[in-house]
């Protein structure tokens, strides 16, 4: 077995308690890990060689795991400047804000479609949900833009507050 260093095996157990937390929310096991460990490691880009390494898995599985994450928008897809091979990272710029606020696109695909239903289906208890979904996915995309607003407008404030109430329980250690 490959000796860790403590600060390393540190970084791989938490991997795995947040990554749980993710898989308990629906995402595959693997893709858990993977999203994971590129948001906590602390390089900026990654080929899938090196993910596979940093985690101890095989490249197939890094493979599914990362075409998962690129569909859900989780993951960027780019190249090294100075190579060929695929490279892996997140928007560092907004991470948490473009996951979750930034699904306008998943929200008008289920809103036309429910549209789509209304337009096609008779009257029914079944064309009335469709119509429940549709209000409710308008709904959804204004208050996630207004969301958004005002999360661009506090994200520096509140991640300082976090760094500060870090530095003052190490100053108290």
């Amino acid at each position: 077995m490959e000796s860790h260093s403590p600060e390393r095996r540190a970084l791989l157990e938490y991997v795995e308690q947040f990554a749980a937390i993710l898989t308990a929310s629906g995402m595959q096991r693997m893709s858990a890990r993977v999203f994971t460990y590129i948001l906590v490691d602390d390089d900026v880009t990654y080929t899938a060689a090196e993910i596979a390494e940093g985690l101890g898995i095989s490249l197939a599985a890094v493979s599914g795991a990362v075409r998962e994450l690129i569909s859900a928008g989780l993951l960027i897809k780019g190249r090294r400047a100075s190579t060929r091979a695929d490279v892996y990272r997140l928007n560092d710029e907004d991470i948490w804000g473009s996951i979750m606020l930034d699904r306008a696109g998943f929200l008008d695909r289920y809103q036309e479609t429910a549209v789509a239903g209304i337009e096609s289906l008779p009257a029914g208890p079944g064309r009335d949900r469709l119509v429940q979904t549709a209000a409710f996915m308008e709904f959804t995309k204004t208050e996630m833009t207004q969301m958004r607003e005002r999360w661009n407008e506090r994200r520096s404030e509140l991640s300082a507050a976090f760094e500060a109430r870090r530095r003052d329980r190490e100053a108290s250690h």
